[in-house]
């Protein structure tokens, strides 16, 4: 059985790589009340990255994210940080969130996680079999010196 963190982890996951997907969501989770804690913004980030994978870390660039915090009216707090500047998906994905942890948490998984999720995995692999009809097997062949 899963814990709470890594269920949350799961969850966080699915809406940060969501985008726009999360617009047609916008309709069930706004109609809970809820206050901007720290309304969408967008900002830049610095992007790590390591040498080889495993190698010394070195700074590859800056990306751009929006995050938001929102309150419900049950005091559950929602939080997220999304790549690229839609500030409604952020706002929505945290919502998202708040509704996620809260007692009908059941709920907000069907309604709106697993659909994500279930596109996201398709869309994977999708792309995979897209890249493996252009994978090349390159093969060594030995001469022989007679």
């Amino acid at each position: 059985m899963q814990s709470n963190i890594q269920l949350r982890q799961e969850w966080m996951q699915v809406l940060a790589r969501a985008g726009q997907d999360l617009h047609r969501y916008s309709e069930i989770l706004e109609q809970s009340n809820y206050q901007c804690i720290r309304a969408p913004e967008t900002g830049m980030v610095m992007v790590r990255a390591r040498m080889g994978g495993t190698g010394q870390a070195f700074n590859a660039g800056e990306m751009t994210v929006t995050r938001c915090v929102v309150r419900l009216d049950d005091g559950q707090l929602g939080y997220s940080y999304l790549a690229g500047r839609d500030k409604k998906a952020a706002l929505l994905a945290a919502l998202a969130d708040a509704h996620l942890q809260g007692a009908e948490s059941s709920y907000w998984h069907g309604q709106v996680i697993q659909p994500l999720q279930a596109q996201q995995e398709q869309l994977r692999a999708k792309r995979e079999e897209e890249i493996a009809a252009s994978r090349v097997n390159f093969f060594t062949m030995v001469r022989g010196d007679d």
